[in-house]
């Protein structure tokens, strides 16, 4: 495993990290996601993501029962706060009440004293900007985080926190967006934005939900039991990759990946690594052995001539539009 400073912060998190957004709690039974999280530590993954929403606050106390035993210095544990966690109207959202009950939940859950970062999963715009840092920089002084990050935040979002970051004395060193050799909105404004602001990217979904991976084939159905077929896993956000076009074009990718001696996982998540604003690569994975092929792709460098020839094939559909937004459905 190889590893990285998270932004311009003096926090080194591994290239891989291992995320349970839609597999623990829900979509994959209890030993099997133990069996990935010892995967993972196995294969030198340190960094573990999650957020108080996922699976209904079951996947946060997966990863406390099955990290409880590690040495808690060794691991970096990140979790966020946004979405709706509760029936009340205070349930969600960015304000202080909001942000002060979640972290106390999320470190009940996750067993331990204090995340290493804690995220603002989505932007609120119902809520003052002053009173969301203002609210996390009470987090970090009270020793309950260590860093403050933030997912899926606009260019213009993240140039209005840092100065309030800043001001408050807490390190906002991380954004967590969506990134994959078929979505690349981040490269046109919040990179060069992160990159000025001392800002790193952890990215998810570098797999594209998994299509990137080859086994959806064009002209046929989707395989029984994959996310393409299970509402519960991300159905409908996989629906935009799902297409002939997109489909074909992926599956012209395999060549390019046998030559380079990676399976087309290692090439999606290499991929994205070679970006020097990302800081790490979230991974997900219902079997062990799907973290197995995918941490190979930690220390890969791809020459620029494949490079070259990946964009050949993908960039006619690459989505780049950095307006572009998730439904609250489609949310990591």
């Amino acid at each position: 495993m190889e590893f990285r400073h998270l932004g311009r912060s003096g926090l080194l998190v591994s290239e891989i990290s291992y995320g349970n957004w839609i597999t623990h709690g829900s979509q994959v039974e209890e030993d099997a996601a133990f069996a990935c999280v010892r995967a993972a530590l196995d294969a030198g993954i340190t960094t573990f993501d999650t957020a108080d929403v996922y699976a209904g606050t079951r996947a946060e106390d997966v990863f406390g029962r099955a990290l409880q035993d590690e040495r808690r210095e060794g691991l970096e544990i990140f979790t966020k706060v946004y979405w709706p966690t509760g029936p009340g109207r205070n349930d969600r959202g960015l304000s202080r009440k909001h942000i002060m009950e979640s972290i106390n939940g999320s470190l009940r859950r996750l067993r331990t004293d204090y995340v290493d970062l804690y995220q603002a999963h989505r932007y609120d715009y119902s809520t003052p900007l002053e009173e969301t840092m203002e609210a996390f920089a009470d987090v970090v002084h009270s020793g309950k985080a260590h860093y403050i990050g933030v997912s899926e935040w606009t260019a213009d979002q993240l140039r209005a926190a840092h100065p309030l970051a800043r001001e408050l004395h807490i390190p906002l060193v991380s954004n967590q967006p969506q990134y994959s050799l078929l979505w690349r909105v981040i490269e046109a404004e919040v990179v060069p934005a992160s990159e000025e602001l001392g800002i790193g990217q952890i990215v998810w979904s570098p797999m594209a939900q998994g299509v990137l991976s080859g086994k959806y084939l064009p002209g046929q159905p989707p395989p029984a039991g994959s996310r393409a077929t299970d509402e519960k896993s991300g159905a409908n956000f996989i629906s935009r990759f799902m297409n002939d076009d997109v489909l074909t074009r992926v599956q012209q990718l395999k060549p390019l990946a046998e030559q380079a001696g990676l399976s087309m996982a290692q090439l999606a998540v290499a991929w994205v690594l070679q970006n020097p604003n990302v800081s790490s690569a979230i991974i997900g994975a219902s079997r062990p052995e799907q973290v197995h092929d995918n941490v190979k792709a930690a220390g890969v460098k791809l020459d620029a001539d494949l490079l070259t020839a990946i964009d050949d094939i993908v960039a006619p559909i690459v989505e780049r539009d950095p307006a572009k937004t998730e439904s609250p459905a489609q949310r990591p």
